[in-house]
C-alpha cells in the first residue's frame, strides 16, 4: 500500500497546520471542518447530503475496518468535500462488503487525510469553531494553499439545498394508499423516505424550488420538510413555500434543516453554531413524555431558544441535553411538528422512530 506513504497536509483558516498521509483520490480540496463522534455508520455519514460543502473528521480511531457495500448510502454518491482521520483502512474484513473505503473515495473523488492526531484537531475545533480548511495530497507550498483556502466560501450565508434536492419528481410507496404526503427534499436522506414508505404512505418527493401550486396538486394528507445543507436563512423560498403550506392546515413534520425552516416561517430566526452536533450519541429529552433519546444528528445551525419561548403558538418539546439548545417544536394552532436531530437514523439508533408514528397518527386525526 504505497499510498499511505505520501504525505499530505491539512491547513485550517487560523493558520495551525497538521502533516499526515494521503488516502483516497490524490487531489486538494477545501470546506467547513467539522467533526462525527460515531463510532459506526462512516459510508451512510459520508452519503448524507446535508454535508455537502464540508469536510469531515471522523472521531473514531479506525474507519473503513469494515468496507463499504452498495445499500449502505444515504444518497447516490458521496457528499462530503473531504474526510480526515487518524486510521484509514483498507483492508476489510466483513464479507457482505463490495469493496474497500479506499477504492470508494478514490470512486467518488473523495481527498482524504489519514495518521492525524485526531483528538488534538477536535478539540482545536471544540474550542475554536467551525472554521474552514484545505487538505491537499498534491500541493506542499503553504502559501499556495492559504491562498487557495481564501477562495473557500463561508457555510454562513451560504444556500447549498437547492444543488443537492432532486431535479424531477418522484414517486415512492404504494399509489392506492389513503396517505400521501408531499416532500419537499432539499438534501433527503434515502431512510427518511424508506421510514415512510414503511407506514404504508405514497410518497411524493418535489424538487427544493417546487411552487406551492405544485405542491398543492398532489392533494395530500400532509407535507415533509427534509434535512439538507446549507444556511436555511439563505432560503426565503423555501420560508415563503413553508408559510403557504402552513396556511393549508395541514399536518407537517419537519427534520434538521425542515426544523430550521419551520422555526424561520414562524419568524424565530436561526443562528450558526459555534461547532454543531455531528454523531449518534447526542442525549435528546422529549418534555412532553419526560422520557430521554440517543439521538442521531447533523446540523451546524440551531434554532434561537429565546425567540422559541417567547412566540405565543410555538411549544418547545425537546432538548439537548448537553448545551439545552432546542431540538424540537410543535405548534400549538398548526398541525404541525419538527426535530433538529434524525429519527430515521441508520445505523441507528432507533429511540426516536416514534415520530414518524405521530406524524402519521395526526394525519389520520
Amino acid at each position: 500500500m504505497a499510498h499511505l506513504a505520501k504525505p499530505a497536509i491539512l491547513l485550517l483558516a487560523d493558520g495551525h497546520v497538521f502533516y499526515g498521509k494521503a488516502f483516497g483520490k490524490t487531489g486538494t480540496t477545501t470546506g467547513e471542518i467539522c467533526f462525527n463522534t460515531g463510532m459506526t455508520g462512516y459510508q451512510e455519514v459520508f452519503t448524507d447530503p446535508s454535508y455537502t460543502g464540508q469536510v469531515l473528521i471522523m472521531n473514531n480511531v479506525h474507519v473503513g475496518n469494515y468496507g463499504v457495500k452498495s445499500t449502505d448510502v444515504e444518497s447516490d454518491s458521496v457528499k462530503i468535500k473531504g474526510l480526515i482521520a487518524r486510521n484509514l483502512e483498507e483492508q476489510f474484513s466483513r464479507i457482505q462488503a463490495t469493496g474497500s473505503l479506499y477504492n470508494y473515495l478514490v470512486e467518488n473523488n473523495i481527498v482524504a487525510i489519514d495518521d492525524i492526531d485526531t483528538r488534538a484537531l477536535v478539540a482545536h475545533v471544540r474550542t475554536k469553531g467551525a472554521m474552514n480548511c484545505i487538505i491537499s495530497t498534491e500541493i506542499t507550498d503553504l502559501d499556495l494553499l492559504k491562498a487557495a483556502l481564501d477562495e473557500c466560501p463561508n457555510m454562513d450565508g451560504l444556500e447549498l439545498a437547492s444543488t443537492v434536492s432532486t431535479s424531477t419528481e418522484y414517486d415512492l410507496g404504494n399509489p392506492e394508499s389513503t396517505l400521501k404526503v408531499a416532500v419537499l427534499d432539499f438534501g433527503i436522506k434515502k431512510n427518511i423516505l424508506n421510514c415512510l414508505v414503511e407506514r404504508g404512505i405514497h410518497v411524493r418527493v418535489h424538487p427544493a424550488k417546487t411552487t406551492l401550486g405544485r405542491l398543492k396538486e398532489f392533494k395530500a394528507n400532509g407535507y415533509f420538510i427534509s434535512n439538507g445543507p446549507g444556511d436555511p436563512a439563505a432560503m426565503p423560498y423555501a420560508v415563503e413555500t413553508l408559510k403557504g403550506i402552513l396556511a393549508e392546515n395541514k399536518p407537517v413534520f419537519g427534520i434538521c434543516l425542515g426544523h430550521q425552516l419551520l422555526a424561520l416561517a414562524n419568524g424565530i430566526p436561526t443562528f450558526k453554531m459555534h461547532h454543531g452536533h455531528r454523531g449518534l450519541n447526542h442525549p435528546v429529552k422529549n418534555i412532553i413524555t419526560g422520557l430521554s433519546e440517543i439521538t442521531t444528528q447533523n446540523h451546524g445551525f440551531g434554532v434561537d431558544p429565546e425567540a422559541v419561548r417567547k412566540h405565543p403558538n410555538v411549544e418547545v418539546t425537546h432538548l439537548n441535553l448537553n448545551d439545552d439548545s432546542i431540538e424540537g417544536i410543535r405548534l400549538k394552532n398548526k398541525p404541525a411538528f419538527s426535530v433538529q436531530y434524525h429519527p430515521e437514523a441508520t445505523p441507528g439508533p432507533h429511540d426516536s422512530r416514534y415520530l414518524f408514528d405521530d406524524f402519521v397518527a395526526l394525519m389520520k386525526s
